[in-house]
């Protein structure tokens, strides 16, 4: 990268700037940085002040004392005391009035209790990284020098329910390639029992290969019912056509997706369907367990597969005779991406898309054990999500191949 060099004005122009600020210091009583925080302080609320009596010589059309261009009947009223939280701590304001109540500042308005609602992001911040309200409390208590109290942060954090509500009813893309959806389970405090309630979750790949969290819904369990409510409610939000889905081996899920997206290609996550397998394998059988079942999910095509799995049930039948059953038994959706080149294979013979994610909301959410509504469990899974997606911005590094494959298999169903 060239680097930038300032014309002899510029350097000139810093060098004066300089000047001014050390004989500025030179002339503050300031000892120590607390000295200089509390001077800072004093100057942010000298500028909003004079600031704020700018906008109402706006509103008046006259500046102050200067009656001879007075055109209104409106005057100034005084001024109200407004304390305003800042990175310097708290600053007192006197905020002028005028005598109609009319004027609606601006730079602080009426409500605002912090400068650019600094400290709201900050809390918003933290809860999102997955901090304790205490936590909070403390970190805000020794940065900012504030007392904030849970009961505040909680009324900060209340204030993102409409947004989520919002996001939750977005409209959405009219087509999707992939779709993950798995569900994350947390304790949840009801009617004076704490149960264990399901988190949905649905991620979606779009025509031009990026990652999407399409919604996340609790519910007091996870069934196929409630996840055909979730599919009802992608279709309303405009969804017309997902070309696969990708889930987990719930009964009735293949069921569900068939009533809303016919056209739908499921694949059964191979991962879910190795831990049900492997649940009451002995762990002596384990590792040549594993060995014999990779034969099967890692062939290079369903017909070598089928060999594969024939192999494996007259190995292992008389000891497990249910893991080859009910491999058979859900053949038709766990065989979906034998179909498909390498690529395609990789991004749909598991949900390791949705797991991932899983795996970093369940990192935020370690601090608490129990939530005490559903409310507050979505609140901090949406700022968690918002967290984990900042990064998604990109499109997969292997997409033009994924693309051609599934142009060639699902024939004008992906826009271009």
């Amino acid at each position: 990268m060239p680097r930038y060099k300032l014309s002899a004005e510029e350097r000139a122009a810093e060098a004066r700037k300089k000047e001014l600020l050390l004989e500025l210091f030179s002339l503050l009583p300031t000892k120590d940085i607390t000295d200089t925080r509390s001077v800072f302080k004093d100057l942010v609320g000298a500028v909003v002040e004079s600031g704020l009596e700018g906008e109402l010589d706006v509103e008046l059309g006259y500046p102050k004392y200067d009656y001879r261009h007075k055109e209104t009947s409106n005057s100034r009223n005084g001024h109200s005391k407004k304390t305003l939280m800042t990175s310097s701590g708290e600053v007192e304001l006197k905020v002028p009035r005028d005598r109609n109540g009319d004027f609606e500042p601006q730079i602080v308005k009426k409500h605002q209790t912090s400068l650019n609602g600094e400290i709201e992001e900050k809390i918003l911040s933290l809860y999102a990284k997955g901090m304790t309200q205490s936590d909070i409390e403390q970190h805000i208590r020794e940065i900012y020098g504030l007392d904030c109290s849970e009961s505040t942060i909680s009324r900060v954090t209340d204030k993102i329910m409409p947004v989520v509500r919002d996001w939750q009813n977005r409209p959405l893309e009219e087509v999707y390639a992939v779709v993950f959806l798995d569900a994350i389970h947390f304790n949840v405090r009801s009617e004076g029992s704490i149960i264990k309630k399901a988190v949905y979750i649905a991620i979606g790949v779009t025509s031009d290969g990026k990652k999407e969290v399409l919604g996340m819904w609790v519910g007091e369990n996870e069934s196929a019912k409630f996840w055909a409510s979730i599919l009802t409610n992608l279709s309303n939000r405009g969804v017309r056509d997902i070309l696969i889905a990708c889930v987990d081996g719930l009964p009735g899920f293949v069921s569900a997706i068939e009533a809303i997206f016919p056209d739908t290609a499921v694949q059964h996550c191979i991962i879910h369907q190795i831990r049900s397998s492997t649940k009451y394998v002995a762990s002596k059988d384990i590792k040549a367990v594993m060995a014999d079942m990779k034969c099967v999910y890692g062939a290079v095509d369903e017909k070598n597969a089928l060999v594969a799995l024939d192999d494996f049930a007259e190995k292992w039948d008389k000891k497990y005779p249910k893991i080859a059953e009910n491999w058979r038994g859900k053949w038709a959706t766990l065989s979906t991406y034998f179909k498909y080149s390498l690529p395609v294979r990789k991004m749909i013979y598991t949900t390791n898309a949705i797991e991932g994610f899983n795996r970093q909301l369940r990192k935020v959410t370690k601090s608490k054990s129990i939530f005490p509504t559903d409310d507050s469990l979505l609140k901090m899974l949406y700022l968690a999500m918002m967290d984990i997606t900042k990064k998604w911005i990109g499109t997969r590094h292997d997409w033009r191949l994924i693309r051609a494959q599934l142009d060639i298999e699902f024939p004008g169903r992906l826009p271009d």
